[in-house]
This record gives structure tokens, sequence and C-alpha cells, in this order.
């Protein structure tokens, strides 16, 4: 397969590429526009590879990529290009706009476009993946899960920019029959994960003998799936799932903050001992605006049609995740050189 993977110098997005590179041996164009939490270094097993291409380029810029669809001629499209973090949104929801509905809106024409030219073999098999989050669904209560046919309730100016971006998608198959097909995924974690999210930032603050701090009194659940459980994921999606349809991915691995950041405590503890219990570093903080209580995916659909299975546990993965940030200081050490490790929540924003 000829993959265009946009967004793919990014956590999930490397991992797809990495993923689908070495794996599968397909042949791979990455779109990324390297914003802040866009790094390279993430692809350094794969760069030199015949089967990889980088083109940096905004999905904003429709010229820029009617000349990729032009010159790779893709078979496939994975979209992964978005502004990701809630806190982000909250200071700064015009970024979220930008990329995540407008960019998503320009890159359906494009692909329109380019599809409706391919001859009747190749446009049979053309697939346009869109890969989104559970939050759309917004907050769920101690009981039940997420699942496709959950009516959208978002939050956040994030959840309601890929909101927004997944209804766009679906009309494009129903208005001109693009042929889609769409995730909404759980938080993911593991390696690569740019040090703002919960869990890269509580292993490198607890590592370097810093504040952990939690937000509210740690009680939100969310459920964790491993990000190389996501990329296989993805692929099966796009190589076999429903056009139009909807498949949701997720760990089964419900946790609340407060427990995620003690396991990583209690693993760092025992893999890299410091001078006192890591424990000993949790601060609550003042919780988030509109900080989505739970959230929980019910993956049966993608499980009973498609056959993917999740590969690790939570404690399996997050055992691999620490260890890696140990193993890895080359890759995040030039990341805290520029960003401090801060939960950034309301406070300014990172320089890029």
């Amino acid at each position: 397969m000829r993959v265009m993977v946009t967004g793919g110098a990014g956590f999930i997005g490397s991992a797809l590429v990495r993923h689908l590179v070495q794996t599968r041996g397909d042949t791979v164009l990455n779109l990324d526009k390297l914003t802040y939490a866009g790094n390279l270094a993430s692809l350094n097993c794969v760069a030199g590879r015949e089967n990889y291409r980088f083109v940096r380029a905004d999905i904003c810029d429709r010229a820029a990529m009617a000349e990729a669809f032009a010159q790779f001629r893709p078979d496939r499209v994975m979209h992964l290009a978005a502004e990701s973090h809630v806190d982000r949104s909250i200071t700064g929801a015009g970024d979220f706009i930008a990329t995540n509905v407008v960019g998503t809106f320009t890159l359906l024409e494009v692909a329109r476009d380019y599809w409706q030219r391919l001859p009747a073999t190749e446009r049979d098999r053309f697939r346009f993946l869109h890969v989104s989050t559970d939050e759309v669904y917004g907050s769920l209560g101690d009981e039940g899960l997420f699942e496709e046919t959950t009516p959208y309730d978002p939050s956040s100016p994030y959840s309601a920019s890929k909101a927004a971006s997944d209804h766009l998608v679906k009309a494009w198959y129903r208005t001109y029959g693009l042929p889609v097909v769409v995730s909404n995924c759980s938080n993911n974690y593991g390696p690569y994960h740019f040090p703002e999210k919960l869990i890269p930032l509580t292993i490198l603050n607890a590592l370097e003998g810093r504040r952990l701090p939690v937000y509210g009194r740690g009680e939100n659940v969310r459920d964790w799936l491993y990000v190389d459980d996501h990329a296989r994921a993805l692929e099966c999606i796009a190589s076999r799932g429903r056009l139009g349809e909807t498949y949701n991915v997720g760990g089964r691995n419900e946790r609340r903050n407060i427990d995620v950041v003690r396991r990583i405590c209690m693993i760092l503890d025992a893999m890299a001992p410091g001078p006192v219990p890591r424990e000993r570093l949790i601060e609550f903080v003042e919780d988030r605006p509109g900080h989505d209580a739970r959230y929980a995916i019910d993956a049966s659909k993608l499980e009973s049609e498609l056959g993917w299975q999740a590969q690790e546990t939570f404690e399996t993965g997050i055992s691999r995740t620490v260890r890696w940030y140990i193993d890895n200081e080359w890759w995040w050490r030039p990341l805290r050189a520029r960003y401090e490790g801060e939960r950034l929540g309301l406070m300014q924003e990172v320089a890029a």
C-alpha cells in the first residue's frame, strides 16, 4: 500500500508510521507541519528507509495538499494531524478550529478531487481514515461505556473541534460517496509522548525530583490504550472497516488519574530508586474548566468485526513506558530544555 499519514511526526502518528514502514513494509508519506509536538526524532528508526518520505506541510494549505496527492498518489489516507491538548484549547481555541475543522475540510476536498479522478480499480481501493477521540462523547457517570452510537456532547474547545471534524467526514461520505471510516480512541500512552500529558509528565518530573501536579483530587477516570496497540487498530480499521462506519478503540484499562500517578511512582522507585519515595512529590492543583469525570470505551465492534485485540494490559504497558523513558533520555532531554514540565492548565503557551 501507498499510505499518506497526516500528523505522522506526532505521538500516535509516529507510532503508526513506524508500524506501517517497519512491520508492514508499506510505502509511507508523512505530512506534518511540525508544530511544538511534532518531533522527527521519533522517526529516526525509519528515516533512511526507501519506503518512507517526509514532507513538511500544513493541512490547511490546499495547494500543498493537492501537490502531495498528485505526486505521491496514495491508496490510503490516514488523517491524524490535529491540535490535541485540552488545556491548550482553553487558552487558544483558534488554532484548534483552524487545524481540526478547516484543515480537515481542506483535506477532504483535496482527497475527494483526487479520488474522483482515479481509474475505477484505484478508486475502489482508496480509503480515507479519520482518527478522532472519545472526548467527542462528553463525560460518563460511574457506569456505562462510550459506544459508536453514543450522542456527541463535547465539553472543551478541543473536543468540539474534533466533533465538528467527525461530522464533516461523515457528511463527505453521505453527500459525495468519499470512502471514509472514522475511529474514536481512548487516552493513549507509551514511548515518544510529548511531556505535557499526564503520564510522560509524571515520569519525567518524578525522575528529576520535581512536583507531580494532579488536577482536583485525581478522581477523573480515563481508559488507557497503549499507543502501539492503537497503531495496529488503525491499520486494521483502514484495511477492513466498513465504509461510513465508526469504530471505537479502547484498551479496557480504566484508571483514576491519581492511581496512574501512584503506579508510576511505584515503578520508578523500583527501577530507579531516588532519595525519597516519589509519591511524596504529588501535589493536587486547581482543576481545569470542563474537566470530564470519566471516559471509557466499548471496543466490542472493533474486536468482533475486525478481530483486533489490545496486546498490552495497563500494568505491562505502563512498565514498558517507564522503562523507555529511563533508557531514552536522548529523545526527551532536548524537549525538557525548552519545556520545564509544568502542567499547562490555563498558563502561558510554550514557544515552538
